[in-house]
């Protein structure tokens, strides 16, 4: 599993993975952009307080305030921003990691971009779902959250990311199978791509490496099996 991790590392100068990293880079800036004016939009202009009156500039601190702690909630928002990912740029890295690594396999079936739309659609629906509910336990168990953070996460990105590189050589069904006989390798990898996503910054580019170790992880239990 390292292995995997450590290949995928390895080809993060190839230019298609560079391009697929700039396309994460401005979707996540995008996102932060588009809330970050949505809470200023919000804001008024002029805020009052009693024996006060009007101050202008409480607005200007609140709005850089704002700005700050979207850097710091791109923890959480780069999880969706990987599920989103992996719906609209697998193909590209999977297709690199295979001419590079694998070049003697045979053409794989592209999975249709509707299919992949719509289950990357309903695991975005069921991993805001689940992290909801997780509030709940993150609360309850307070220090240990990050790693109950990372093990919800982890597991669920990690039977995402399989699942669609998977289901390029082995079908749905076949995917399914694969996934349920490898879950306990498969939660690991998850485990470990979720820990650098919640570090900011350098969570940028782990969508990108995501796919890359589940492709490598896909061919290596594939091999093997």
């Amino acid at each position: 599993m390292f292995s995997d991790f450590q290949k995928a590392i390895s080809q993060l100068n190839d230019s298609r993975f560079l391009r697929v990293m700039g396309y994460g880079v401005a979707l996540t800036i995008a996102l932060l952009a588009a809330v970050t004016m949505g809470v200023q939009w919000i804001l008024p202009d002029t805020i009052s307080l009693p024996w006060v009156g009007e101050i202008a500039w409480l607005s200007s601190l609140l709005s850089g305030f704002i700005l700050f702690a979207m850097i710091g909630m791109s923890v959480f928002l780069m999880v969706p921003v990987a599920s989103i990912f992996t719906g609209f740029f697998l193909e590209q890295v999977a297709d690199a990691v295979e001419d590079k690594h694998y070049p003697a396999l045979a053409d794989v079936t592209p999975v249709p971009f509707m299919d992949m739309l719509i289950d990357s659609t309903k695991f975005l629906a069921l991993l805001v779902v689940v992290n909801l509910c997780a509030l709940v336990l993150y609360l309850i168990f307070t220090p240990i959250a990050p790693i109950l953070f990372w093990a919800v996460n982890g597991m669920l990105l990690g039977r995402e990311y399989f699942q669609l590189v998977a289901m390029r050589k082995l079908g749905r069904v076949g995917a399914n199978a694969m996934r349920k006989k490898h879950r306990f390798q498969i939660f690991l990898a998850g485990f470990l791509m979720a820990v650098p996503l919640s570090v900011p910054f350098i969570n940028l580019f782990i969508p990108v490496l995501g796919v890359a170790t589940f492709t490598h992880l896909f061919h290596r239990i594939n091999t093997a099996k």
